[in-house]
């Protein structure tokens, strides 16, 4: 089988979770902060993506970070550019650890308009498919925002990101479409019927060759996405942690069978830059444990 090949099998068929390791220039000091990082440990965003690349090389090495518990992890493109112990980034993933590397190619949000957030346009997006495929990547990852159950403004995000997942599935990548619904939404749940039905429509619409990945947001009804994750055209749902504590995150997510996490946040909560290495180990190896636990109802 092509690597491809096998990390498809992987990505569908095995047990385990997504760790979301793509904070971006926006969200990196906020990762950071939690990790027990200042901003004085840093002077300009060279320096900063130093620091975080350190961060996310401190886990990614960790002996209880691996293929059994662990079926890919997402990337930001700066981490693509960087090495882990002499390899590039998404071959360590890959060959040492097997674990099934993604991309984000998103580039953060539009302001919001009909209750929703879209994404900004991609520039060049081609030539970081290309990138990304040269390096084993296998999928991608692109998000965008619901803040409200705005039928016109859901339709939009829909109709975005399957637009971009198709020509992500022409450069042979397996795109992973986020529409978030904001878990502050005073209509959380009307919103994501509002989803549903636009992803299921969706789903309908692409040809047979043409698989995709959802990651949706702890929903307010145990179960509520099973049609699509049933969907003859989906390799897997999984779901973002959307700023519910790891203990939330992990409850919610066991009410629904089938789907697994993709967690960022809520899979580094607790781990510190001034932890021990058996300190560090014992927090990651707890973390990832519930949250194998939570993705394999």
């Amino acid at each position: 089988m092509s690597t491809f090949e096998q990390q498809l099998s992987k990505v569908r068929t095995q047990k385990g979770f997504i760790a979301a390791l793509d904070q971006s220039g926006g969200s990196t000091p906020k990762a950071l902060k939690l990790y027990g990082v200042g901003e004085d440990a840093y002077s300009n965003d060279d320096e900063m993506f130093d620091v975080v690349h350190a961060m996310r090389t401190r886990i990614v090495t960790n002996p209880a970070f691996g293929g059994d518990r662990i079926l890919g992890a997402i990337l930001f493109e700066n981490t693509l550019d960087r090495d882990i112990e002499g390899k590039p980034s998404s071959r360590y993933l890959w060959e040492e650890k097997q674990v099934v590397p993604f991309i984000k190619v998103d580039k953060g949000l539009a302001v919001e308009e009909d209750g929703v957030q879209v994404m900004k346009p991609i520039p060049n997006l081609g030539d970081l498919l290309e990138k990304a495929k040269a390096k084993d990547v296998f999928g991608t990852k692109m998000r965008s925002v619901i803040k409200s159950a705005n039928p016109a403004g859901i339709a939009r995000i829909v109709d975005q990101q399957f637009e971009i997942g198709r020509e992500i599935l022409s450069a042979g990548m397996v795109p992973i479409l986020e529409p978030e619904v904001d878990i502050h939404a005073p209509d959380k749940a009307e919103a994501e019927a509002m989803l549903r039905e636009r992803l299921l429509a969706g789903l309908d619409g692409l040809a047979p060759d043409q698989d995709v990945m959802f990651k949706l947001t702890l929903p307010e009804e145990a179960d509520f996405y099973r049609g699509c994750r049933e969907h003859p055209r989906m390799v897997r749902v999984v779901a973002l942690s959307g700023g519910y504590s790891r203990a939330e995150a992990n409850r919610r997510l066991a009410e629904n069978h089938g789907v697994i996490a993709s967690f960022s946040r809520a899979l580094s909560e607790g781990l510190s830059a001034q932890q021990s290495d058996e300190e560090f180990t014992a927090m990651l190896d707890q973390a990832i444990q519930s949250i194998f636990e939570a993705s394999s109802t």
